[in-house]
């Protein structure tokens, strides 16, 4: 397997740099099972991007006039507006979860069950093995209850242990995959959020995808990451940080490989 990082200074210019190398660097693969069976992308074995400034304005791709193709992501796809009925950051950071959605990274973040068998082994454990805030009563926030299941909100779980405890703990990681996921025909892309807190700055580092969209996809998922690591740290009281990625199946559709040459100005290949 070939890995292919790539230093980055923002998020549009990560994007354009693995938009622009999947052509020498990605290999065909035809799509077996899941989104678009039977066709061909192009994608990287491994991928890992390292973004030094994922915070710098503007978060989504930068797309000339010239090129004469739209932007992968509008900005109201992001934030919510016109022709969007929830914004991707109500997608990534609350619970709701529409009728057919087998789940939202929002909802695996921020309403985590822990009830049934699970819930009886941990309040059978001593609390020198479990943390305190099981055993207290729900404050409603980072751990609440509804029809007497138990659950917690991972993001302010985060929040609350750092303020608490200190920056030096490498426990804190956002957990969006679960082990029934293997039963879904299209389980989550986004696995995990790993966190750390490291010269009074809040990283992502890293955050994993298996099957990861790259022409907007990626886009997508790091403006709104990137919302919530600035919501995180704000409330930890801590400077934004880095951001790296990885990711074992980055790739291009062949839908978007043409956008992909014209924004690359891979012009000499649009028209062979």
């Amino acid at each position: 397997m070939e890995i292919h990082k790539i230093e980055a200074r923002d998020l549009p210019d990560l994007w354009f740099q693995a938009v622009n190398d999947i052509f020498d660097k990605g290999k065909r693969f035809k799509i077996d099972r899941g989104s678009y069976a039977g066709q061909t992308r192009l994608e990287y074995d491994y991928f890992i991007g390292h973004v030094k400034y994922p915070g710098a304005q503007p978060l989504l791709p930068d797309i000339p006039p010239a090129c004469g193709i739209p932007n992968p992501v509008e900005e109201a796809y992001i934030y919510g507006g016109e022709g969007y009925d929830r914004s991707y950051l109500e997608y990534l950071m609350t619970p709701e979860k529409e009728a057919g959605e087998s789940y939202t990274y929002g909802e695996r973040m921020t309403k985590a069950q822990i009830t049934g068998e699970k819930l009886m082994r941990l309040r059978g454990l001593d609390k020198d093995v479990m943390d305190e805030r099981l055993f207290s009563e729900p404050d409603g926030k980072i751990v609440f209850e509804k029809k007497g299941a138990l659950y917690i909100n991972q993001i302010e779980w985060v929040i609350d242990t750092y303020k608490k405890h200190g920056p030096r703990n490498n426990q804190m990681v956002l957990q969006i995959a679960h082990p029934s996921d293997l039963t879904l025909l299209d389980p989550p892309c986004l696995r995990s959020i790993d966190t750390r807190i490291q010269d009074g700055k809040l990283h992502f580092a890293p955050v994993m995808f298996r099957s990861w969209d790259l022409w907007g996809g990626m886009p997508a998922n790091l403006a709104g990451i990137q919302n919530l690591k600035e919501y995180m740290a704000g409330e930890i009281g801590v400077e934004d940080g880095e951001m790296i990625v990885e990711s074992k199946g980055l790739h291009l559709y062949g839908y978007a490989e043409d956008l992909a040459k014209l924004r690359t100005m891979k012009l000499d290949d649009l028209f062979k």
